[in-house]
């Protein structure tokens, strides 16, 4: 259970999250990438986070490689760091979307239990959870960072997908084949979702 820190209070903000949508003419949310190493994530993200910065929008990436530079970078890989990575990735997420912002969070995040927990910060429809379907053998054969060679080897403990489970999103608002799909059409899928959510509607 998370703690909460004594003799502190939450402080209101003058400025509210509905005025900052307003003013950047689209509703803040929180696009969740899951999906195994080598699934096309980070690419993912950094292109859409590209496409929406050139539309005007107030967007920005949390990395699961970044994250681990700073703010979780006490924190190793067994499964309860893992879920103490993602719960704070999910509280960071939550204060970027209090600031109008377009999260995009690349994440393994292979626990479902986890992914749900970031979900209920959160009100309904802010949470938009895309999983990132690649077999893995196909995320094996590009190992783009070398880890499932290493991890093969048993160089890396409690690795996702070969020594560490991943659980399959069971109802994600979006699925994109990262292994069948171009990456603009992956991101077409997902921008036709947020307009037909009305998230990119000016008038709010």
């Amino acid at each position: 259970m998370t703690k909460i820190s004594k003799n502190v209070q939450w402080q209101h903000i003058q400025v509210s999250r509905q005025d900052r949508e307003k003013q950047n003419e689209h509703r803040s949310c929180i696009i969740w990438l899951t999906g195994l190493s080598g699934a096309g994530k980070s690419t993912l993200a950094q292109a859409l986070d590209l496409y929406l910065f050139e539309q005007g929008m107030r967007s920005f990436v949390l990395d699961g490689d970044n994250v681990r530079h700073g703010l979780c970078g006490d924190l190793g890989f067994a499964n309860d760091d893992r879920v103490e990575n993602i719960r704070r990735v999910g509280e960071v997420a939550k204060l970027f979307l209090d600031a109008g912002v377009i999260v995009i969070a690349a994440f393994i995040s292979p626990f479902k239990q986890e992914r749900d927990r970031v979900r209920a910060l959160v009100a309904d429809r802010d949470f938009i959870e895309v999983y990132c379907e690649c077999p893995l053998t196909v995320c094996e054969r590009r190992d783009v960072k070398g880890l499932y060679k290493k991890a093969r080897s048993g160089d890396i403990a409690n690795f996702t997908g070969i020594s560490s489970p991943y659980e399959v999103p069971e109802s994600p608002e979006i699925i994109v084949n990262t292994h069948a799909q171009a990456i603009d059409e992956c991101i077409n899928d997902i921008v036709a979702y947020l307009s037909f959510g009305g998230y990119l509607d000016k008038n709010l």
